[in-house]
């Protein structure tokens, strides 16, 4: 896959981008998924696509994603994460592997296995420095896409966790029409009003996809004084849960902000495969397998 960050578009992939809708599409008649007006699936083998996304910035969707994955493929299932944040993309970062490289192997871009059960594909791993920014337009972004889905030696997947940018733009529209078998969304908010405001955006936007909203987190929320104990509101608390229950979703709980949980993302480590003894972790825990259980329900 071509790194070009000049404005040149990625190198044409082999199934190529769908540039018009799919009545007129030469591939339609064998994509059993095909739809007026909207691009043929992507060709990957997997259950369940997962989506995480946020309205703002800044609220923990990565850390969400990056513990999300992990967990799930400490549960035995084999998971995908895709980082789609490809102006900004953290999850190498997160997981410790910023300096591996994507390799090819024959006709496939082969991901960075983190574990024997956990693969990863993020534009960071293809950029020569951390410093080079992506200048890319929607439809250099749509096909770098279909190539991170199809042209990518996965396997065959339980999950694909894809790890979104904010907002409601280009990446989250593309991977809900081109990626087979979206199971839904999990919306990341703090919870002052400023983030929620964003949040209940994001949920529209999915809904009015027909994508299933799997439930809201709520992260940022409360902060337990290191020195005293006391638990302080810095940023509010219960405001994930208000917009769950204005919108009639799930729930799937809090995660308080903590140290611990920034320095292990800075160092390159899923929180939550330590300090199973902070309530913290209990937390984080609980909310992933609460996910599993409106996944697999």
């Amino acid at each position: 896959m071509a790194t070009q960050t000049n404005g040149n578009p990625p190198e044409k992939p082999t199934n190529e981008t769908c540039s018009h809708e799919c009545a007129d599409c030469p591939s339609a008649s064998r994509c059993s998924e095909a739809k007026p007006g909207l691009p043929p699936k992507a060709n990957i083998d997997v259950k369940h696509v997962i989506l995480v996304l946020s309205g703002k910035g800044g609220v923990g969707k990565s850390t969400v994603s990056v513990n999300l994955a992990y967990a799930l493929s400490s549960h035995g299932y084999n998971v995908g994460l895709l980082d789609l944040d490809l102006h900004g993309p953290t999850i190498p970062k997160m997981l410790g592997i910023e300096n591996n490289k994507l390799k090819s192997l024959g006709n496939k871009i082969e991901p960075v296995h983190v574990t024997g059960s956990l693969s990863v594909i993020s534009m960071a791993l293809l950029l020569p420095d951390t410093s080079t920014p992506i200048i890319w337009r929607g439809p250099m972004k749509m096909a770098a896409i279909r190539q991170f889905l199809s042209e990518v030696n996965w396997g065959s997947l339980d999950y694909l966790v894809v790890d979104l940018p904010p907002g409601t733009g280009d990446e989250a529209l593309s991977i809900i029409q081109i990626a087979p078998n979206v199971r839904g969304a999990v919306v990341v908010t703090t919870p002052q009003d400023v983030a929620t405001l964003d949040s209940k955006k994001a949920i529209k936007f999915v809904e009015n996809l027909n994508i299933p909203v799997l439930g809201v987190i709520e992260n940022m929320s409360g902060l337990i004084c290191p020195h005293c104990g006391e638990e302080i509101d810095l940023f509010g608390k219960g405001g994930g849960k208000k917009i769950a229950e204005e919108f009639s979703v799930p729930f799937l709980g809090a995660i308080p902000l903590d140290i611990d949980m920034r320095k292990a993302g800075d160092e390159g480590r899923p929180f939550i495969v330590s300090r199973a003894d902070s309530p913290t972790w209990a937390s984080v825990n609980k909310i992933m397998e609460s996910l599993i259980k409106v996944v697999e329900g």
